[in-house]
This record gives structure tokens, sequence and C-alpha cells, in this order.
């Protein structure tokens, strides 16, 4: 408590022990070391007995003093750190500190030292170890001497931000996961901006500031995390931080981040869920524009690219153009902006191999995904207007044109071995189920069984699909449907991969009262959580369970109905007036 004063020649409670201890006068001792230590201005000794008459202690009147005094020198210390030129202000700081850093620890006066290290641009070294040391001391410490303490130590810099990284992905797996489902308000609903406020990216904005240094440290972070999980969330934290420091006008970083005006641009897409021609040329200039020497900041743009909001508005934009091309009888190949999106989209998708082996070249583009999988994603959407036609027909001119329910058998083949195709074939099930097509939904389904990296079965997808499985909802009344959605797809999956389970329950959460009630019942007892499985799986099992209970009928309406044979009482009929 009285730690520093002795240096500073002022006395404390162990040297008025000691006055005490060795004195024959105890009240005179006590007397003169109040005068010696106490305020020392004449005119107050006269006013204070004032305060013993309306029995105000001396130490409440001292506390209210050293308080008040307190207040005036942090509101002077942090007028000194913006008065004058800049070499004077940080001569008086230092000047400042040097003199009160010895009562660092003494938690009176901490404040104030703490206030003159935060206004400090460069706090001597010697005096950011022992804060360091301390682990107290480091805890009061403002960010702005974090700062100092973290660009020389990245493992303790490390050890601040990794419990953030841990809450970002929780919180991104938190709403894939989440039991309302809806296609309204999904996990690409929140605009980037929207997204950049959260807590983490926040936080990790502030204790970056305008260092350089710091960043790159992250950025570094999220490269190995990325690297060693293949957790795509990474990559959109990349891009989140580099766009809230862009909010902030952080100049000092976003100049020499090469990825930020690509990032920028990139963003406005996102916001708009399209790339639209303008900035699809501007995208495009960034992208030609990576100089011979400079390829490695290819690792970093494919990283932003594999942002899963950046692949969103990519993959949409895709689906939108390929119905356009349906529209002017045109060729996938000849469509400059559709080639651009799969360049990117490419980029994006490689980004986890082109880190880990290091090698900056932009991924190669099989020439059949061009000449092949998109003409065929274009046959499938004339298959939909011929039939829609048709259905339009008066009944005498209907051709006898049932749906197709076949599927060419290239078209599993793309999905299986090519990612791009993919992605691209997934993002196309999920457009003819927002748009209700039942048909087409059904007669694609089979090929999601066994796709490149199992990406049918991954979280976006399933909630996405989920979400938009819910305008479907009438269907799930049919039989047929159920089993063809269940058993051909979700449970051939559900045994090994328990994300699949639990987006399942979600599902049947949502829409179990729709469901064919023999179907249902088959489906409760498929998905029984197993000893393996986890207590996310369990409680959602359970909170079906109940749902159902509720469901059944009670004993009371369950009991045979009385015989409607029996006599009705006679009721006598009003007099008439």
């Amino acid at each position: 408590m009285y730690a520093g004063l002795q240096e500073l020649g002022v006395a404390n409670g162990e040297d008025l022990k000691e006055t005490l201890t060795n004195c024959t006068e105890p009240l005179k001792a006590i007397e003169q070391f109040q005068t010696e230590n106490g305020v020392l201005l004449p005119s107050l000794q006269s006013a204070l007995p004032f305060l013993d008459l309306h029995g105000t202690p001396r130490l409440e009147f001292h506390q209210s003093v050293f308080d008040e005094l307190r207040e005036k020198l942090l509101e002077r210390v942090s007028a000194i750190a913006l008065e004058g030129k800049v070499e004077e202000r940080y001569k008086k700081l230092e000047d400042l500190l040097e003199k009160s850093f010895s009562l660092v620890k003494m938690p009176s006066i901490q404040p104030v030292v703490m206030c003159v290290m935060k206004h400090l641009p460069k706090v001597p070294e010697k005096k950011l170890k022992l804060v360091m040391a301390d682990k107290d001391l480091y805890k009061a410490c403002a960010v702005e001497v974090k700062r100092q303490i973290w660009q020389d130590n990245q493992a303790l810099f490390g050890d601040e931000v990794s419990p953030l990284l841990k809450q970002y992905i929780l919180e991104k797996e938190n709403i894939l996961f989440s039991n309302d489902i809806s296609v309204l308000h999904n996990f690409f609903s929140p605009s980037p901006k929207a997204r950049r406020q959260g807590e983490v990216v926040q936080k990790l904005t502030q204790m970056i500031g305008k260092n350089v240094k710091l960043y790159d440290m992250v950025l570094q972070f999220l490269r190995t995390l990325f690297l060693r999980t293949r957790n795509v969330h990474y990559c959109t934290l990349r891009a989140e931080l580099l766009m809230s420091l862009h909010d902030l006008e952080i100049s000092e970083i976003c100049t020499v981040d090469p990825c930020h005006k690509f990032t920028w641009c990139l963003d406005a897409c996102i916001r708009e869920k399209f790339v639209d021609n303008k900035r699809a040329r501007e995208l495009q200039g960034f992208l030609d524009g990576v100089k011979k020497g400079q390829e490695q900041v290819l690792g970093d743009l494919s990283m932003i690219l594999c942002d899963p909001f950046a692949i969103n508005t990519l993959a949409l934009s895709t689906i939108r153009h390929l119905q356009d091309l349906v529209g002017q009888d045109t060729l996938p190949r000849e469509s400059p902006d559709l080639l651009l999106l799969l360049r990117m989209l490419s980029l994006g998708q490689g980004a986890w191999d082109m880190i880990d082996s290091q090698v900056f070249k932009e991924p190669k583009m099989e020439a059949e995904l061009i000449t092949k999988f998109l003409p065929m994603l274009m046959s499938f959407v004339v298959d939909d207007h011929t039939f829609n036609v048709d259905q339009k027909l008066p009944s005498e001119e209907k051709g006898p044109i049932p749906y197709p329910s076949t599927i060419p058998e290239a078209f599993t083949k793309f999905l299986q071995e090519n990612r791009i195709a993919c992605e691209i074939g997934l993002y196309y099930i999920l457009h003819i189920t927002k748009q209700r097509n039942k048909n087409a939904f059904l007669r694609l389904l089979p090929a999601l069984v066994e796709t490149f990296s199992d990406l049918a079965f991954s979280d976006i997808f399933l909630h996405l699909l989920t979400g938009n499985l819910t305008l479907l909802g009438d269907e799930f009344a049919v039989e047929e449907f159920c089993t063809s959605l269940f058993d051909g797809f979700f449970l051939t999956a559900c045994s090994r991969k328990e994300n699949v389970h639990r987006h399942v329950l979600r599902l049947l959460l949502h829409l179990h009262h729709k469901v064919v009630p023999a179907k249902l019942e088959s489906l409760q007892k498929a998905l029984e959580p197993t000893k393996q499985s986890g207590e996310a799986v369990k409680e959602l099992h359970n909170q079906l369970t109940e749902k159902l209970e509720l469901r059944k009928p009670s004993p009371a309406e369950v009991t045979e109905t009385p015989s409607m044979e029996l006599p009705l009482p006679t009721v006598p009929t009003p007099a008439s007036r």
C-alpha cells in the first residue's frame, strides 16, 4: 500500500509505527507527524478544527483532497500529451514517469502513473519489463502500453488473442447450428458492416491500434490456424479485421496491406450479394496487377476469397449469370464476367493448398468445367422452363412430357471430382429449393450423397439447405418426398458425421408437425443418439422427443366416444308471445 514512498522521501505508515514504538509521548509524536506530512497550507490549520466539530474524520478530509488532486493531475497529464512541440511534451511526460514510477504499485497513485505511460509513444524498456513481470501491473496498464509490450513478445500477444479467436469460431458455429431455421434470416443475412461490430473484431481492432507489427502477428496467427484446422471462418476474420481498420481510417495499416483495395471492392459486392460488371472489372484489375516477384500477395488474396461470405457472393452471382446466359442463348465460355467469377472461386477454393505449399500461382481452370459442366447446369434450367410452359398449356394442347427424373452421370462425376463444379452445383440446388422447385430438387438430390470432400455435408450448405427446405414444408406430408430426403440423403451420413445428425434434428424440430406420422416415428428411432454422440445431439433429440410427446393425444381424447344412438332429451319450446 505504501510501496515507493520512502524512495521519494515521503513518510509512510511504517515510519509512523517506528516513531510511536520509540517515543515517550505518543500524542506529541502523532501531532508532529501530522504537521510534517499534512497539507502544508497555513490557512488550513485554523479551519481543520471546524471539521472536528462536525464529526468529520481527518482521513475522510484528506482522502477527498487526495481524490480531487489526483483527478486534476490526470487531466493535466492528458493536457500535456497534446500541447507544445512533440519533443517537449514527451520530455515532460518522461520526467514525470521517472519521478512517479516508484509509486506504480500504490493503488491510489497507480492511475496517474498508468496515465503517463499511456500517453508515451515509447515507454522506457526497463519499465515495460517491470510491468510485464508483475501480473497486477500488466492487467492494470492501458492497451496503448500493452501494445508496446506485445510487439516484442509474440507469445504473450498470442495468449491474449487466442481466447478471442476461439470465441469467434464458437460464435460462427452457434449461428450455423441455431434452432431458429429461416430462409430470410440465415448465416449470410447480416451485412458486412454489422458483422464488423462484433465483440471479437472490435477487441482485436483496439488491441492492434495503428501498430503494423501487431496486425502482421494477427494475420500470421490466422494463417497458421487456417492451415492447422482448415476452418474457413479464420478467412472471414482476416477480411473483417482489415475492413474494421478501414472503417476507422487507420491508414498506417491499410496502405501497407496489399489486399486493402481488393478487399474493399469485394466487401461492397458481399453487401449487395452480387458482383456487378463495374466491380468485376475492378477486381480483375487487382488480380491482373499482381507483378512478378510479388506473387506472395496471391496467398492473402486467396484467403480473402476463401471467406464463406465471398464464396457465397461469387456462387450466387455465377447462378444468376448462368440464368441470364440461358435467356441470351450464349455459352458460358463467351461470358468474360462469368469466367472472372470462376477464376475468383478457384482462387478462393485453392487458398489452403496455396498457403500450405507456398507455391503462389493461380490454380488452372479445367476446360471441361466451362465447356461441359456449366452447359449441363443450363440444360437443367431449360428443362424447368420447358416443363413449366408445358404445364400452362391448355389440356388438349399438352404433350405427354413428364418431368425428367434422371440426371446425367457426368453431373454426379463433376460433383465428386471437381471442387468448383461441386460448389456451383450445390448453390444451384439451393437456388431451386428456394424457388420451391420440388421436381428439380428430387431429381438432383441423389447426386449429393457423394461429393467432393463431402461438401454437401458441410455445415454452411446444410444450414442453408435446412432453411430453404422450410419453403417446401407441405411436401413433408408426402412419404415419397420424406424417404428421398431423409433415407436417400441425410441418413446416409448421420452415423459418420455428427454435424449432419444435428442439422437433421434441427430441421425436424422445426417441421415435425408437417412430417407424415409414420415416417416421423421411424426417423425418431433412426436419429436416437449413440454412446459416442455429443451433448448437442442428445439435447436436440430430447427436445424433439418432448415436442412429439406433447403432440400425442391425451388419454381423455383417446377414450371411446359415447354412442350417438342414445335418445336425445326433449327440449321444451318456449311459448310464443
